[in-house]
C-alpha cells in the first residue's frame, strides 16, 4: 500500500541485476554454454534471487511482520531455495556446466507454478 526509501533503493537493486541479463544469456549462448559464462549468469541468478530477497524482506520491514504482506509470503520457500541452488550451481557450472543450466532451470520451473499466498491474504 506504500513505500518508503529504502524500498524504493531495493527495488532498484534487484532492477539492476536483472538488467544484466540480456548480457549475460547471450554470453552464454554464443559460448555454447562454457563453464566460465554459465557460472557467470549463475552468479547473475544468484544476485537477482538475493535482491528480490532483501526487497521482501524491506517490505516487510516496513509494514511489519504482522501486516498482510508478512503472512502471505510466510517462511518465502520459493526466494531463499532459488538463493541455495544458485550458489551450489556457480562452482557446479566449472565442473558440469549442462547440470548446472538444468538447476537453472528448475528453479524457473519452481518460479512458475502459481503462488496464491499473497492473493489470498489479499482477499481474505
Amino acid at each position: 500500500r506504500q513505500v518508503n526509501g529504502s524500498t524504493l533503493w531495493a527495488n532498484l537493486h534487484l532492477l539492476f541485476w536483472l538488467s544484466l541479463f540480456p548480457f549475460v544469456t547471450a554470453w552464454m549462448g554464443e559460448n555454447h554454454f562454457a563453464a566460465l559464462p554459465v557460472a557467470l549468469y549463475g552468479v547473475v541468478l544468484l544476485l537477482a534471487a538475493i535482491a528480490y530477497f532483501t526487497l521482501t524482506r524491506t517490505l516487510v520491514s516496513h509494514h511489519g511482520q504482522d501486516s498482510t504482506l508478512a503472512n502471505a509470503l510466510g517462511r518465502n520457500f520459493k526466494g531463499k531455495s532459488s538463493v541455495l541452488i544458485y550458489a551450489v550451481t556457480i562452482p557446479l557450472a566449472f565442473a558440469i556446466p549442462w547440470l548446472a543450466c538444468a538447476l537453472y532451470v528448475l528453479v524457473a520451473v519452481l518460479w512458475l507454478i502459481p503462488d496464491r499466498r499473497i492473493e489470498k491474504a489479499l482477499n481474505s
